[in-house]
């Protein structure tokens, strides 16, 4: 919240998605197959955290602070900090951003004006992920919505050592994709 200090959380056990365990139910691969969403990378960082940022219904505040903003801008600017986007005509309709370091992608956030929209967003991220040979999504903690795409909880020690191990390998480098990443999904 705002005016209180920026905290680090670290839960045991940690939700992580292994990418190439991601689990893509028949409804959502009958969403994939419509290509209902064009999908894009990086191309409204700034809107995805705003959407983000919204309070959710009954709640009334978010961890996603005018700072935290700022600092997340920042790590986009030096191509550390992404996001996918899904777009239903010209409104952003769902998505996700995060940071990558290494070989692992940190999730942050995600939302979602239309169904299935994050879940779209979600899918191409892990896919595009699998490709670039990345090792690990830390999805941090644990919901019903993230273990149906796959996610498993982890002992935090567990968690540490793959990090440790998997930030230190090379990172992709320069922009990531840019423009419309819809084609050939699942």
């Amino acid at each position: 919240s705002e005016g209180q200090p920026i905290l680090w959380w670290s839960p045991d056990p940690r939700s992580v998605l292994f990418p190439e365990h991601l689990k893509v139910s028949r409804s959502l691969r009958k969403t994939l197959r419509k290509n209902r969403f064009k999908v894009t990378v990086d191309e409204a960082f700034q809107q995805v955290m705003e959407c983000c940022a919204a309070p959710r219904q009954g709640e009334s505040g978010t961890w996603i602070t005018p700072e935290m903003k700022r600092a997340y801008q920042q790590l986009h600017d030096i191509g550390v900090a992404h996001s996918v986007e899904c777009w239903e005509g010209d409104e952003l309709a769902g998505g996700l951003y995060g940071i990558a370091i290494g070989q692992v992608f940190f999730g942050e956030s995600m939302f979602s004006r239309r169904s299935d929209a994050s879940k779209v967003a979600f899918v191409h991220l892990v896919e595009m992920l699998r490709r670039w040979g990345f090792g690990l999504i830390d999805c941090q903690v644990a919901s019903q919505h993230l273990a149906s795409l796959g996610a498993v909880s982890i002992p935090r020690m567990q968690f540490v050592r793959m990090l440790n191990k998997l930030c230190a390998r090379p990172a992709r480098e320069g922009d990531w994709l840019s423009g419309d990443i819809s084609g050939g999904s699942t």
